[in-house]
């Protein structure tokens, strides 16, 4: 039974990304959407390092889990990036995006590429110190946007704290590619 935990909760995970896209942009995103999108993301990303750490702890590794949690990720980044980008936020820049997503399709299609040959290649630390920045400012930013009417009622302004999400994104747009560059290396050892 337990050699199943980890892909479910990795399933688990995907089915998660349309229901946090519906309460951020369809379900009264200016008012109890945006906290419960929150919500919804942080218990998505409590089950990326869930079944992780559970996979490892038990054993359990599987080429599913291997090609499926990473894809997991990627959807997950990308519903925040997009929320995070498109209004009513509008908190970071479309080429943050574009560099974030352009790397994950790439790494994406080369995991499939090597894994029709047989060749599963595993995230290594530099994906994983790129997805737990991704989620981690995601969360941050969400959270500054979910309490946002309360701040600005009470201070007037956010423009400082917008600035700084922008300018950690960026940084994590850098690791990202900094990432994708070592998954190429690796898969040229593979190979």
């Amino acid at each position: 039974m337990m050699k199943y935990v980890p892909n479910a909760l990795t399933i688990f995970r995907i089915v998660l990304v349309p229901v946090f896209v519906w309460l951020v942009f369809f379900f009264e995103p200016h008012h109890t959407g945006l906290p419960l999108g929150l919500a919804v993301f942080v218990i998505a990303s409590i089950t990326d390092w869930l079944d992780g750490s559970l996979a490892r702890r038990f054993g359990i590794i599987s080429d599913f889990g291997k090609l499926m949690d990473p894809l997991a990720d990627k959807l997950l980044v990308t519903a925040v990036l997009a929320a995070l980008m498109l209004p009513p936020l509008s908190a970071i820049s479309v080429w943050v995006v574009a560099i974030i997503v352009a790397r994950e399709v790439v790494v994406t299609i080369l995991r499939k590429v090597y894994a029709s040959r047989g060749i599963v290649v595993a995230a290594n630390i530099w994906g994983k110190l790129k997805t737990v920045l991704q989620m981690a400012g995601g969360v941050a930013a969400l959270a500054w946007f979910a309490a946002l009417p309360w701040w600005e009622a009470l201070q007037g302004s956010d423009s400082g704290v917008r600035l700084a999400i922008r300018i950690y994104f960026w940084i994590v747009a850098a690791v990202t590619v900094l990432s994708g560059m070592n998954f190429l290396r690796a898969t040229n050892k593979e190979t």
